[in-house]
């Protein structure tokens, strides 16, 4: 199964990581990235309609949650499901992800193997028809103790 996949990210740092880590996992994964809210919104204004859409909650101009918002507020694009990620890890906007629709959630890890862990979370669930079973999930961090100095 071709899996569609919409990275929307101003960070290209991130963004070129995340990519690495599709291409690492099932080179044949399609994506598209927008560096905005604006832009993913033309993408799929044109007709682009992705599997899955991996959203940053904060980037400048239009952030993540308004365009979660307006993401589920559309009657063509609300169906897609949407995993947030974001530098933070605070519960409120945990639960604020959730409330506004997304799937799922996960902060941005320091290591690339838990960033490829997570993501093959979601690609295996989305390619098996599985997405269900990941409904309002806090995907895997690393948490401070964790971490080796």
């Amino acid at each position: 199964m071709a899996v569609e996949f919409l990275l929307v990210d101003d960070d290209s740092d991130d963004s070129d990581l995340i990519v690495e880590v599709l291409n690492e996992i099932d080179s044949t994964v399609k994506y598209t990235y927008a560096m905005d809210g604006p832009e993913a919104f033309t993408l799929l204004e044109e007709g682009y309609m992705p599997g899955i859409i991996f959203l940053d909650i904060n980037m400048p101009g239009m952030n993540g949650w308004q365009c979660l918002t307006r993401f589920k507020a559309n009657i063509r694009f609300k169906d897609i499901p949407v995993v947030m990620y974001s530098t933070s890890s605070y519960q409120h906007e945990i639960e604020k992800a959730f409330e506004l629709g997304a799937l799922a959630f996960f902060t941005k890890p320091n290591h690339y193997a838990l960033l490829k862990k997570n993501i093959k979370v979601v690609l295996d669930a989305l390619c098996t028809g599985q997405l269900h079973s990941l409904d309002k999930t806090v995907l895997e961090s690393i948490t401070p103790s964790e971490k080796k100095p």
